[in-house]
């Protein structure tokens, strides 16, 4: 159970079998609800007039039958999101949506640039451009709209604005008579590719299409942008790169849907595979292995698998509440830990418990949780992190932007222990992170927040 949050989830739809696209819009966005909890919204073009609705909540509480029924039309795209750059409120909430030059121009963006308040600075200064939100994705916006000016094909705008960022993006451009994909240059952020008849998808991750009935094609390649109008898809290749491409390896370990598939790999086995690592790296003599659900049960698996130790359920998630890192404020994170699990009894009473979490940020959660293990009658609990330990910040997208708030930054790995009041602790180690991937079609990734490598230019501010 993770202290930490990624940016957004995107979708996006090109309806050419007169189906019900906002119902479909709803049900992919349900699909991504994991990948942002705080707001969500979606805009359709409908025969050149878009309509647009967003809000803060849950994709179920933000929209109703009435409002889907009321949103027809051919092209779509959707957005859940949480805050990286810019404040959890209704006001940077996605899509956003605009006039410019070339029309109506609707946008949702996954990812995060490194340098949004110095580019925004600059542009407001030197070109006196106007910023009505707080988020990155405006930066963006106001980008395309400009170079749109001079280049009136959307997807030449698109990729004139995107050279002039750093950072990630996975990003959807709507205009009323078509729809414009593309990933950032070195893959960071996800995106892939579907088909529903003769309709076309691009979604965050593959699971997305699977909820509304599609078919997985393939995942758009970093760098490249797609354009879906009434002639079909076309696809533009990266411009040159030397560059090797970096997806973040955070998706397999924790972001992603276990049932999606990203650039080739399975999440679910990167994941048991993980757990099965870490038998082999720290075995340990217990009676019962047991995850923090839901984020542990795979890397548990696997672990139970490669020991031989019996796997268990032994703590109840309320499922009513929203993942815990979901909270921007440290104190509502830990009343949302304390209300969110129990221990189950039966399954630890008396028992040597192997207790494994995909990662670990600041420790409070562990904590809580090994002491509710303990108080529930665990002899002894060992505990085993199926990432490895949080030493840098992220600048693409993963809220970890103090090392001061990173344990493993402050404190040795027996230090932690410690802390935790855990009989023993294993952390992934980094060297192992590729043998998670047999099948990605990528063997080189993002690993910056655990090693310090970071794929473009960044600043890091010592504390």
């Amino acid at each position: 159970m993770s202290d930490i949050k990624e940016a957004c989830g995107v979708i996006g739809i090109y309806n050419n079998d007169n189906w019900n696209l906002p119902k479909d819009l709803y049900y992919g966005l349900f699909a991504l609800q994991h990948r942002g909890q705080e707001s969500c919204g979606m805009a359709v073009s409908n025969k050149g007039v878009v309509k647009h609705h967003k809000d803060m909540g849950l994709v179920n509480e933000v929209f109703s039958s009435d409002m889907i029924d009321s949103m027809q039309g051919n092209i779509g795209i959707g957005h859940c999101r949480y805050s990286t750059t810019g404040n959890s409120e209704k006001a940077n909430a996605q899509p956003l949506v605009m006039q410019s030059v070339s029309g109506t121009l609707s946008i949702a963006h996954n990812g995060n640039l490194v340098d949004s308040v110095e580019l925004k600075q600059k542009l407001m200064k030197e070109q006196g451009a106007i910023f009505h939100t707080a988020i990155d994705s405006e930066i963006m916006a106001y980008l395309i709209a400009k170079e749109g000016v001079h280049y009136p094909h959307l997807e030449d705008s698109v990729r004139r604005a995107t050279e002039q960022v750093n950072g990630s993006f996975a990003l959807l451009v709507m205009c009323p008579t078509k729809l414009v994909g593309m990933r950032d240059p070195l893959g960071i952020k996800p995106l892939c590719l579907g088909m529903k008849g003769k309709s076309y998808i691009l979604a965050s991750e593959s699971c997305a299409i699977d909820a509304i009935g599609g078919t997985f094609v393939r995942d758009i390649d970093p760098g490249e942008l797609v354009v879906i109008d009434k002639d079909g898809l076309r696809s533009f290749p990266k411009k040159e790169e030397k560059r090797a491409p970096r997806p973040c390896i955070f998706e397999y370990i924790y972001f992603a849907r276990p049932d999606s598939i990203m650039d080739g790999q399975s999440i679910y086995l990167s994941r048991q595979m993980a757990g099965r690592i870490l038998a082999q790296r720290y075995p340990v003599d217990a009676d019962v292995v047991i995850a923090v659900p839901d984020s542990g049960i795979d890397a548990a698996i696997g672990y139970s698998q490669e020991s031989g130790i019996p796997y268990g359920v032994g703590l109840i998630k309320n499922r009513y509440i929203g993942r815990t890192f979901i909270q921007p404020v440290q104190v509502q994170r830990e009343e949302a830990v304390r209300i969110k699990l129990n221990a189950l009894k039966h399954t630890v009473d008396g028992k040597r418990v192997v207790l494994v979490d995909d990662s670990m940020v600041r420790g409070t959660t562990s904590a809580s949780i090994i002491k509710m293990l303990k108080k529930a009658g665990a002899k002894e609990v060992h505990m085993r992190i199926s990432a490895p330990t949080f030493v840098w910040p992220c600048f693409y997208g993963i809220d970890l932007p103090e090392k001061k708030q990173l344990t493993a930054c402050n404190h040795t790995i027996e230090e932690i222990r410690q802390l935790l009041d855990a009989d023993s602790l294993g952390f992934f180690k980094i060297e192992d992170l590729v043998r998670i991937l047999p099948d990605c079609r990528f063997q080189t990734y993002c690993d910056a927040c655990f090693s310090g490598d970071y794929p473009t230019p960044v600043t890091v501010k010592e504390d």
